[in-house]
């Protein structure tokens, strides 16, 4: 076990007895590695670079219309409370002379949401990562998700949705843009 794991498992182990547990009872007795290793997966984002994500994977285009990746589905944990929220992105680039290959744009969303952080941010990280990238005449980006922090303990609100978007570019500029990204993501009427 690497001095990482063993001493996140610690603490594990730590937090499962400050909560009244055993954690040398038969069914807790793995549970501290097994949550350690588990966070390790879930936070492995920390781990990765836009470079390496990328991997050169932008190739020429005259293209200079919408790109849209719809319905990328992503996990990741809250920084309040360390709890899961679950939902999809939608996210859209005007190419100028490069596009990104497909699934680029969805470890671009995994790479950020394997990171703590709130939603907004998420929204934020993704489109400025996809506008880095590219260097698109345009970016958006539209997350939708369910919190377990509001649905699991507080207000408990079990269809609760949340939406955040980031537009750049002329996604910001251009009213009819914008309109265009939203209608093909299903979002305006």
């Amino acid at each position: 076990m690497s001095d990482q794991l063993s001493q996140i498992s610690q603490h594990y182990h730590e937090i499962l007895k400050g909560l009244g547990e055993n954690p040398e009872r038969e069914g807790l007795l793995d549970t501290p590695k097994r949550a350690a290793k588990a966070m390790q997966y879930l936070c492995r984002g920390y781990e990765q670079s836009l470079d390496e994500i990328v991997n050169g994977a932008l190739f020429a285009s005259d293209n200079d219309e919408m790109v849209i990746v719809r319905d990328i589905e992503l996990y990741s944990l809250c920084e309040h409370h360390l709890l899961p929220f679950i939902g999809k992105a939608h996210v859209a680039y005007i190419p100028t002379g490069k596009v990104l290959g497909l699934s680029k744009v969805a470890r671009i969303v995994d790479m950020f949401a394997r990171r703590l952080q709130i939603q907004e941010n998420l929204t934020r990280q993704i489109a400025e990562a996809v506008q880095q990238v590219t260097n698109a005449a345009g970016v958006a980006v539209v997350i939708e998700a369910q919190h377990m922090c509001m649905m699991m303990r507080g207000v408990e609100k079990q269809n609760s949705v949340m939406t955040s978007s980031v537009m750049l570019g002329a996604f910001r500029q251009s009213t009819n843009t914008r309109q265009e990204f939203l209608q093909l993501i299903g979002r305006s009427k």
